[in-house]
């Protein structure tokens, strides 16, 4: 069991380590491969030095006992401050893909194809109104002649065509945009659905606002995996390094009153 504890701890820490040592070069990003090295050495610091005061609390003076209790609760805060940028960013990433450029892109096309609509919607009303002036010299009985319905009928021919044209274009461009809208809805589904965790969370906690509230619901989430996450790896880190130190030690022999006698 140790030996898991041990293993586990080294995990976590590896894990807390990643997460703060890439939030933190993301935050002095001018500075990546930097930070990156001294992120990782104060990493493997931190480990040691909460082994040593553990294992070694009674033989250090107590100038070093706190001075490596404070660098480890500092070099603690560090790492959760890395996990949190790093956590944030990425909801953050997310909340931008989710919430801006798609709804954007969607708004966009949505207005497109709104303006092709209203382009047919005004072709089909001068069609009507052409049919309307020709409806009307037949109900006068005004079919033939140079004010007749038959001439004026073929004098609108060439605008006729004209209009349904423009239906006909306006129709397929629909078409084309509605299949990008498509894709584009798809995409802000699939996007729906990977938030769908924290959108139950924050209705758990927020109730009926909940959607006014994500941001604070993913806030919370990421400081409750803070505050287990590499003070967990520590705690582990000291149990198993005493378990197996306890293993290793071997007390003396107990010698009896006839034993010494023996030996006298």
């Amino acid at each position: 069991m140790k030996y898991l504890a041990l293993f586990t701890a080294i995990s976590i820490a590896a894990v807390a380590a990643y997460f703060s040592i890439i939030g933190l070069a993301s935050i002095f990003s001018g500075a990546f491969i930097s930070v990156v090295v001294m992120a990782s050495i104060l990493e493997v610091g931190k480990l040691v030095a909460a082994t040593w005061l553990h294992l070694e609390w009674r033989s250090t003076g107590w100038f070093t006992r706190i001075y490596l209790t404070f660098a480890v609760i500092v070099l603690m805060f560090i790492t959760s401050m890395g996990i949190f940028g790093y956590l944030s960013k990425a909801h953050m990433e997310q909340s931008i893909n989710d919430g801006g450029i798609n709804e954007l892109q969607i708004q966009n096309i949505e207005r497109r194809i709104e303006n092709e609509r209203r382009t047919i919607s005004d072709a089909e009303t001068v069609l009507s109104q052409l049919d309307a002036s020709v409806q009307t010299l037949i109900d006068f009985d005004r079919i033939r002649g140079d004010d007749g319905a038959i001439n004026i009928r073929e004098n609108q021919k060439e605008e006729r065509q004209t209009l349904n044209e423009t239906i006909d274009e306006s129709y397929q461009t629909i078409e084309i945009w509605q299949s990008d809208l498509f894709e584009l809805k798809r995409d802000r589904l699939a996007l729906e659905i990977e938030v769908g965790p924290i959108k139950y969370i924050s209705e758990l906690i927020y109730g009926e606002n909940a959607e006014n509230y994500f941001d604070k619901a993913v806030r919370l989430v990421i400081l409750l995996i803070v505050v287990v996450f590499d003070p967990l790896a520590i705690m582990l880190l000291i149990v198993s390094t005493k378990a197996i130190r306890e293993e290793e030690y071997i007390p003396p022999p107990i010698i009896n009153e006839d034993q010494i006698m023996v030996m006298r």
